[in-house]
């Protein structure tokens, strides 16, 4: 047991599902939804596409392009390859954590696109960074590096 009590040598794999860290992303989501509702110069339909932009490069970003655990270097044999999204509850597919960071992304294309009224360019960009998450999150994506993109 490592000093801290938490018992696992990749906590990498597991903080996505403990207690509060559900609530903490989406009241993220909203903060900054807020925010930017709250620029003079963005209007409401620039302020949801701003919103899930920002949220899906994000994502992106965060689970599916850096490798390794950040704050711990006992598991960096296995992990030091994987992204956070791979190691998330040891890779096993469509756990509830799982579910629940997919549909997120979806939820909010859905809500931004119902805010900007289907208008083509909020829509394609919306949709164009959805798919930038929701790819990767695929089983058939995992451990896969389409091009050599992220390879090392």
């Amino acid at each position: 047991m490592l000093s801290g009590g938490h018992g696992e040598v990749n906590p990498n794999s597991s903080w996505h599902s403990s207690r509060g860290a559900w609530l903490s992303y989406l009241a993220g989501v909203l903060a900054l939804h807020l925010f930017l509702l709250s620029i003079p110069l963005i209007s409401i339909p620039t302020a949801w596409t701003l919103t899930n932009v920002i949220h899906n490069l994000a994502n992106y970003l965060f689970l599916h392009q850096i490798k390794g655990t950040p704050w711990q270097l006992l598991d960096q044999g296995k992990s030091r390859l994987m992204t956070a999204w791979e190691q998330i509850d040891y890779g096993q597919q469509f756990t509830t954590t799982r579910k629940f960071i997919t549909i997120i992304p979806i939820v909010l294309f859905l809500l931004t696109s119902f805010y900007t009224k289907y208008e083509f360019n909020h829509f394609a960009i919306n949709f164009a960074t959805l798919l930038l998450v929701l790819i990767p999150k695929l089983p058939q994506f995992h451990m896969v590096r389409l091009f050599g993109i992220n390879k090392y």
